[in-house]
């Protein structure tokens, strides 16, 4: 698959095949895209291992310093790292085996973009994974009655 435009069919598709996705810049500040999307995903039902130089846990997981420190097979490579990473993580996320790269919105790069589907990766940009899971109706959280719309919360990183 190429860069560029997804149909609703093939996004769907990602999400469905999808059980693990491994989060590089993933944050434990719950003021952050990079702890807000990821806390949206693990809601969802996927297994989130986090990926952040600065160790811990996350969701459950064990903060791992890199991709190749990841013993699990990985999915999904959602990256919230600066776009002078992204060449760097489009060769990690080959090398663990991810099927698809997910840049979020300013991560990537050209080069980066090149590098991962060149080697056969479906790599997904200017989208936010956790807000284009909910745009595609996928939220599988239990609604409120007691909330205007149905909604437990609003969309993807809104506080609740």
């Amino acid at each position: 698959m190429t860069v560029g435009y997804f149909t609703r069919a093939q996004l769907t598709d990602i999400y469905a095949r999808t059980q693990t996705i491994a989060v590089v810049g993933a944050s434990a500040d719950p003021a952050k895209a990079a702890h807000q999307i990821p806390r949206y995903l693990h809601d969802q039902g996927y297994r989130i291992l986090p990926v952040s130089p600065r160790g811990g846990e996350l969701f459950g997981e064990p903060v791992r310093a890199s991709l190749a420190d990841i013993p699990d097979p990985i999915d999904v490579v959602d990256v919230f790292r600066p776009p002078d990473e992204a060449t760097s993580v489009a060769r990690q996320a080959i090398a663990s085996g991810a099927r698809v790269l997910w840049f979020q919105p300013g991560t990537e790069t050209d080069d980066a973009v090149r590098i991962a589907t060149d080697a056969g990766l479906t790599v997904v940009t200017g989208r936010c994974m956790g807000a284009t899971h909910a745009q595609l109706g996928l939220d599988r959280r239990i609604p409120d009655p007691n909330r205007a719309g149905g909604r437990s919360s609003g969309r993807p990183g809104a506080a609740a």
